[in-house]
């Protein structure tokens, strides 16, 4: 039997292990659970470390004994890779394995106050002051801001910490401390892509710096040790795959750049899951952005080989909102509806969404940011919603391809794409259309799952995955051309409507809300010949002293 790798890939909103062939990356057996989120308070998002861990010991068994129904043996499975949602914050107490809190998520509001007060620190305000450090701003996305928000408000957490029994992690530390053992001897340890976005990480020493650490006032002591994203970690300790090495880690956007082989400068690939993250290889040298995107490791694979950094562009809401339009909303019962009905009726019809649920990411940074549907009539129903949250999707992405373009100075010339959206067919052929260059989508939408694979089975000591040019698996793709010329007169408005041309709008008041009869009425047209739409705002929406819309 060939050679097989696991990996496991734990997501905002599932768990799952897949077993891959490791010469032809062929999927032979896979398992998945749910994971549940909690939200205590309005922009709290949280979930359970225990469940986390649960759901991993579930898809790692149910997946072996698919494996055992196939008549595979098991001792094919040679290692295993891990890669997980990123910048999500744990603290755990390492003498007896108990989390000290719940997991708070990335995309967690709850340190907006936080960060007011840390930016605050910084010379002239600048919300940038660690971005040459770091590749990063002060923001509510990052892990360090959390665990300072840990450190002031959870007792326990503080005194655990004080007392030396307190240890810090991102989900794949906290995945990997647990299947090397846990209490009795588990391997403390991160890869650089995780370590890279917690803003305690300096992106060019490739270490953690003393200096971040002050500014955050977070001792060192409970950090994880950082690795490259291909060594042997440690061994699983119990299970059916117990004795295999644990030989991979790479955090879930870059574990995509890998599964997509975008080993060259330049290449570039898009991820759709819960948000939509789009990466760019820009080599052994990091860029630092100009127009709001993030400077982030990519991978480094192998303890000897070079580090390899990315442009991103991150937008927190992607497939959220499906599951927001079927949770929230009731329009649909499956996510998988959104298509059919938007295809009913192939437009918007001068509805637009712009999903700020948890602020706004890249470009802007702008955490007071929230959500808005505007150009509503008689007319609209679900149908023109559900068409408007696809385009939001492609919007958002359109935005942070023109920074890119911008940063990297040579433009894109094709996106590749991947996560769970991209089988909604109407949604990558809107996305063809709004970016105007094609969109290359693999059969095999597991490439997260397979970057962390191709990291475990290319490790030095097990090298059963050659990484060398020529011995990379092709995946088969399907490519979605642009069909509309954007630049024509007859454009439609969904196509004109780039999201670059977004109009922001900063109201101000010295209160937390004006009278009812207190309006803005604003006037807006998108796109050259496109569509008017005049909006009535009644003050009353502010909820905070200064309110960022954006249409």
């Amino acid at each position: 039997m060939e050679a097989l790798v696991a990996a496991v890939d734990q997501g905002t909103s599932s768990t799952r292990v897949l077993v891959f062939n490791a010469k032809t990356a062929e999927v032979i057996s896979q398992h998945q659970v749910e994971i549940k989120q909690s939200f205590p308070k309005e922009g709290w998002v949280e979930e359970d470390p225990k469940e986390i861990m649960q759901s991993v010991h579930e898809c790692i068994e149910k997946t072996c004994e698919k494996l055992s129904q196939l008549k595979v043996d098991i001792s094919s499975v040679k290692a295993v890779g891990v890669t997980n949602q990123r910048e999500t914050t744990l603290v755990w107490n390492k003498e007896t394995g108990e989390p000290l809190y719940n997991a708070i998520v990335w995309l967690d509001l709850r340190t907006q106050s936080t960060v007011e007060r840390l930016i605050q620190k910084a010379p002239g305000q600048n919300k940038n002051h660690l971005k040459h450090l770091t590749g990063l701003p002060i923001s509510t996305y990052f892990s360090a801001v959390k665990l300072r928000w840990l450190l002031d408000n959870v007792d326990e957490v503080r005194e655990a910490v004080r007392s030396g029994r307190a240890v810090f992690g991102t989900v794949d530390s906290w995945i990997i401390w647990n299947l090397t053992g846990g209490r009795s001897g588990g391997v403390h340890a991160t890869d650089v892509s995780n370590a890279s976005r917690t803003m305690l990480f300096n992106i060019h020493s490739m270490e953690w710096d003393p200096e971040l650490c002050r500014y955050f006032d977070i001792p060192v002591e409970i950090l994880p040790e950082v690795r490259s994203s291909s060594e042997v970690y440690g061994w699983m300790k119990s299970g059916m795959l117990a004795g295999v090495p644990i030989s991979g880690c790479l955090g879930d956007q870059s574990a995509a750049l890998v599964g997509q082989m975008c080993f060259e400068e330049g290449q570039a690939k898009n991820t759709y899951g819960t948000g939509c993250f789009l990466l760019r290889n820009t080599g052994c040298k990091p860029v630092m952005s100009d127009h709001g995107l993030l400077t982030t490791v990519a991978y480094k694979l192998g303890r000897h080989t070079p580090c390899c950094y990315a442009l991103e562009g991150s937008v927190a809401i992607a497939g959220a909102v499906v599951q927001w339009l079927k949770n929230n909303m009731g329009m649909v019962q499956t996510s998988s509806e959104i298509e059919k009905l938007a295809a009913e009726v192939g437009t918007s019809h001068g509805c637009y969404f712009v999903p700020a649920f948890s602020g706004l990411y890249a470009p802007y940074w702008e955490p007071s940011a929230r959500g808005i549907i505007c150009g509503l009539t008689q007319f609209t129903n679900k149908n023109h919603l559900a068409f408007a949250a696809l385009e939001a999707v492609c919007f958002q992405t359109r935005e942070i391809l023109d920074a890119m373009n911008q940063d990297s100075g040579v433009p894109l010339t094709q996106l590749r794409v991947d996560g769970g959206m991209t089988t909604n067919r109407l949604l990558m052929q809107l996305q063809a259309d709004i970016l105007c260059i094609p969109v290359v989508r693999p059969t095999m939408s597991e490439t997260t799952a397979l970057g962390a694979a191709v990291a475990a089975g290319a490790a030095e000591g097990v090298d059963v995955w050659s990484l060398r040019p020529g011995h990379l698996p092709q995946l088969k793709s399907e490519t979605f051309q642009p069909q509309i010329n954007v630049e024509g007169e007859n454009s439609s408005s969904r196509a004109s409507a780039s999201a670059s041309e977004y109009i922001e709008v900063r109201i101000t008041s010295s209160q937390r809300t004006v009278a009812c009869n207190s309006q803005i009425t604003l006037v807006l047209k998108f796109g050259a010949g496109g569509d008017r739409l005049s909006l009535t705002i009644p003050k009353q929406i502010l909820y905070t002293d200064s309110t960022l819309l954006r249409l």
